[in-house]
């Protein structure tokens, strides 16, 4: 059942891109990798601004389409559950990174499509 429509979605955006910002710090994320910590903020920062322009009711500028929203959402899905493995993150590092990634690739194979208009 696919529930996450565009609305859901992008109410999640911001507070999500805020989070990965945030939390790093107060994780102490780091430890086993200084990236750990950079490659959350910088994905955080990244994902604030691909918020800001997508075309969906809560982006500003709107010059990025949805499906191309959906489409590096799914990457950074993928980018967060081999980064562990990829950069040598453990404990904490590793944790964060597999939730967030396995969280991120559940929201986008959950999202409903936009009926189309004939």
């Amino acid at each position: 059942m696919k529930f996450v429509t565009k609305r859901i979605h992008a109410f999640l955006d911001y507070p999500v891109a805020i989070a990965l910002i945030g939390l790093p710090f107060l994780l102490g994320l780091g430890d086993s990798n200084p990236l750990a910590l950079q490659l959350s903020v910088a994905t955080g920062v990244a994902a604030f601004i691909l918020t800001v322009l997508t075309d969906h009711h809560l982006g500003i500028i709107r010059v990025i389409s949805y499906k191309a929203h959906l489409a590096v959402d799914f990457l950074v899905g993928v980018v967060f559950v081999l980064a562990p493995f990829i950069f040598a993150f453990e404990g904490i590092d590793s944790i964060y990174y597999w939730v967030n990634g396995v969280t991120v690739l559940s929201v986008v194979s959950l999202h409903k499509p936009e009926p189309t208009v004939a």
